[in-house]
């Protein structure tokens, strides 16, 4: 009787133990790590997607992965599915990032896992509207005046920025050298595109963020104003002086905003 009465008070005292130690380990466990949201860039009309190179630079540093889809600018719809499958491959959250044209297409992308969006220079149309009518709804926008057209054999007609207006047009504030490459390796916007109609705006429904130059030729400033404002924008930075081209001559302003953002939806 006395060596079972032992046996059973070893085992409650292991018992006890065990639990002890059981409870320890749970508390010493360390707290889930944050995943942080991929910056997935969209470049727009006239540009391609080493335009976001700077950018790109500045998010590395601050530990952020980012893609830069390629924008076919054939068609609102195609486009924005385009970028829809690129969100589609990701796994975790996103923040889409859009300047100029891109804007528009990042505003179509419907996905749970987009959680913010940052309008770098770009429109945010509502539903119904085109980029050609936002851009004429302020003054201010010189760009009509600028282009060449191409005329397609499927009937639709491809726009480029005359490569001598190039410069002042559309990136006034980076060196003349560097705007003529620019102008040489531009990608085309289709008219389709350009005249395409926006459908349901995501910006209605997830947070978005606007960082806008005063001196840009392309969208009157007015607009990217009035856009902002419409959208309920988190945050709106104007940079003063800067051109159309922000994500070339301002990365660190940008890649500020987009961190911001990403901080904020992360």
């Amino acid at each position: 009787m006395r060596f079972n009465f032992a046996v059973k008070l070893a085992a409650v005292a292991l018992g006890l133990s065990a639990t002890i130690a059981s409870a320890g380990c749970a508390t010493a466990q360390p707290a889930p790590s944050v995943t942080k949201p991929t910056i997935v860039l969209v470049h727009g009309a006239f540009a391609e997607s080493s335009s976001w190179n700077g950018v790109i630079d500045k998010l590395n540093e601050q530990g952020l992965t980012s893609i830069a889809a390629g924008n076919p600018l054939r068609s609102v719809a195609g486009d924005a599915d385009s970028v829809r499958s690129v969100v589609a491959s990701i796994d975790g959250p996103v923040v889409l990032v859009g300047h100029s044209y891109g804007g528009q297409v990042i505003s179509q992308v419907q996905d749970p896992k987009v959680r913010g969006l940052v309008y770098v220079a770009a429109f945010a149309p509502e539903e119904g509207e085109t980029i050609g009518e936002l851009s004429g709804k302020f003054p201010g926008s010189t760009l009509g005046d600028t282009l060449d057209k191409v005329p397609l054999s499927d009937g639709s007609t491809d726009l480029y920025i005359q490569p001598a207006k190039f410069h002042q047009q559309f990136a006034a504030d980076i060196p003349e050298a560097e705007a003529a490459i620019d102008a040489i390796t531009q990608r085309p916007l289709n008219d389709r595109a350009l005249n395409g109609k926006s459908g349901a705006p995501n910006w209605k429904t997830v947070p978005s963020w606007f960082v806008f130059p005063d001196a840009d030729y392309n969208i009157p400033v007015a607009a990217h104003r009035f856009m902002a404002e419409r959208a309920g924008a988190r945050a709106t930075v104007e940079i003063k002086g800067a051109s159309h081209a922000l994500t070339v001559s301002q990365p660190g302003a940008v890649a500020k905003v987009i961190v911001e953002a990403a901080t904020a939806v992360g």
